[in-house]
């Protein structure tokens, strides 16, 4: 452990992503950080900054006071698996740079005010496990290529000004646990592809204008504890039909209506009982 945390402690990384480090401080007015980095000490000192073989893995500058557009250079950071600003006052559009973080697994941007569309190439991110821009202002619609990030368990896109139709290749992320869209514009009719996802456990597709009628498929799915509807148009006629798999699913609908599916228990909530599910900020997959 001792000889972990000298070559930590002593780690010299590359000028370039120093200097993207740098570039970020000064780009989010790091002078009124909460926790401030004195650039004269080595970067291994700088709260945050996690540092292994010499090269940045992590980020962690969550709930700091970040105020400003994150930088271009911060696609330099190559061997990124971490990058966490949650909570903080960036604005701005998302950086094309940010799709060569090939190596990123959790990107946390939640409760900032970040703006404009998704870059087109996010599908780039193939390590990507979790993707939350929770309650932001980003808009546009959903790229196709979000479908290429196989590994994600948990998108968090809810509170947002995201529009359009969803893309049909959401159906390849077989990995995924958690989505997320709530409080958006998306409308049209939920692709079918989504009762493919075995995994999932938690839908919210509350506050959109999406049409139409939910496949069975979805409500097949093994894994499904939550089902956030209210406040679409969705045509839930064919429900009484669907006999759900879990017994412990909670769907949540806008009128207060009774159904019987089968011979399982299935909860009903009227949208005056219902809050819209937590979203976590933990640096985990959950």
């Amino acid at each position: 452990m001792l000889i972990l945390f000298f070559q930590t402690a002593s780690a010299k990384i590359p000028a370039i992503e120093k200097q993207a480090l740098v570039d970020l401080y000064e780009a989010t007015n790091g002078e009124r950080w909460s926790e401030k980095w004195d650039l004269s000490k080595a970067v291994s000192t700088w709260t945050g900054v996690e540092i292994k073989r010499n090269h940045v893995v992590s980020l962690n500058l969550m709930n700091n006071n970040l105020r400003g557009k994150l930088p271009n250079s911060i696609g330099n950071l190559k061997d990124l698996q971490l990058l966490n600003l949650a909570f903080n006052k960036l604005t701005g559009s998302l950086p094309e740079s940010i799709t060569s973080l090939e190596n990123l697994e959790v990107l946390r941007l939640g409760k900032n005010e970040l703006s404009g569309n998704l870059p087109k190439n996010i599908g780039n991110l193939k390590k990507l496990h979790v993707f939350d821009l929770y309650s932001n202002n980003i808009s546009g619609s959903l790229p196709s290529s979000i479908g290429e990030l196989k590994a994600l368990k948990v998108i968090s896109f809810s509170d947002n000004a995201l529009f359009g139709q969803l893309p049909i290749s959401l159906g390849n992320l077989k990995e995924l646990e958690r989505l997320e869209l709530a409080e958006n514009s998306f409308f049209g009719s939920v692709p079918e592809e989504l009762g493919n996802l075995e995994h999932l456990n938690m839908i919210v597709l509350a506050e959109n204008n999406f049409t139409g009628q939910l496949s069975s498929a979805v409500f097949a799915l093994p894994q499904l504890k939550v089902l956030q509807l209210q406040n679409n148009s969705f045509d839930l006629k064919e429900l009484q039909k669907i006999t759900p798999v879990s017994s412990e699913l909670a769907l949540f609908e806008y009128d207060n209506i009774e159904l019987k599916m089968g011979s399982k228990s299935f909860k009903i909530y009227p949208n005056s009982k219902v809050r819209m599910a937590d979203t976590k900020f933990e640096d985990d997959d959950n």
